[in-house]
């Protein structure tokens, strides 16, 4: 297949590599020159031209929006993107869907990259084959944005979970444990075992809490006595002080003895929305 790729950086140069490499014919383009492939065309417009395919892997929305091509052309999006703007772009160009993909630098070259793809689903199976290889989890995730707003949803909750880490490791080291003591420790509990999002099956998506893995009651107690420990030994807890207030409301609702990812609805009440999961759908997810 003739496709076309424009944005030759740490993710799109590898990416298109590997399809390079599995017999596409591929005219490429991006602002500097990258060695390594015999169609680098001197304009985007030039690489577009006659191409079934076009991915893109641009730095930001305002990229990607200036990239034309003909309307007829299936355009996959691999940028981190806005919702607003993909789905702008989607009203003009029927055949664009945005493509996000998590994997990094590494997962590029290795063909180990999440994608996930909001559009036209037929489009999407029909060009999943050569999604699949650039990538080895492809997702479709519905209509366009979708996958954008997966991509942010998950960077989101990284770096969140990465600052809130930060907290607790110079808690942990400032208290008086040895870095990689503690580091070995927090691996070996419950929650260090455990893949990050799998734990949001338990309790919060089914939206059961009762009887409790761990109560209410007790987390609070837990909690109380790390803030005690962060504030005798002089360590800021931002985020860890959101975290027990949200645990404190959750015992002035009368849920001390319901399991502790009950204070997490908290959240839902203040968002607006329900983010329940039947049982069926949350079985067909964790097969995945």
């Amino acid at each position: 297949m003739r496709i076309a790729f424009i944005g030759l950086g740490a993710m799109g140069g590898p990416i298109a590599s590997n399809l390079q490499r599995a017999g596409h014919e591929l005219q490429v383009y991006d602002v500097r020159r990258v060695e390594g492939f015999a169609g680098f065309k001197a304009s985007a417009a030039e690489a577009i031209g006659g191409c079934e395919l076009l991915f893109t892997s641009l730095p930001g929305p305002t990229e990607v929006e200036n990239v034309s091509p003909a309307k007829d052309i299936v355009w996959f999006d691999l940028s981190t993107n806005s919702p607003s703007v993909v789905r702008r772009i989607q009203a003009k160009h029927a055949h664009f869907l945005d493509a996000p993909v998590s994997g990094g630098p590494r997962g590029a070259q290795s063909g180990k990259l999440a994608i996930w793809v909001g559009g036209d689903e037929k489009i999407f199976q029909k060009y999943k084959t050569v999604l699949n290889q650039i990538g080895d989890q492809v997702l479709y995730v519905g209509a366009i944005g979708a996958g954008t707003v997966a991509k942010l949803a998950h960077n989101c909750a990284s770096f969140s979970v990465q600052a809130a880490l930060a907290e607790i490791f110079t808690l942990g080291v400032k208290a008086g444990v040895e870095p990689a003591a503690l580091f070995r420790a927090l691996r070996q509990g419950a929650s260090g075992r455990k893949r990050t999002f799998d734990r949001l099956a338990e309790f919060f998506l089914p939206g059961v809490y009762d009887p409790p893995a761990f109560s209410l009651r007790l987390a609070h107690k837990d909690m109380t006595l790390a803030m005690a420990l962060a504030r005798e030994s002089g360590v800021p807890m931002r985020l860890a002080e959101a975290a027990f207030e949200e645990l404190s409301e959750g015992l002035r609702r009368g849920w001390a003895d319901r399991d502790a990812r009950i204070a997490m609805t908290l959240q839902e009440e203040r968002a607006g929305v329900s983010a329940r999961v039947s049982p069926e759908a949350l079985k067909a997810a964790l097969l995945d």
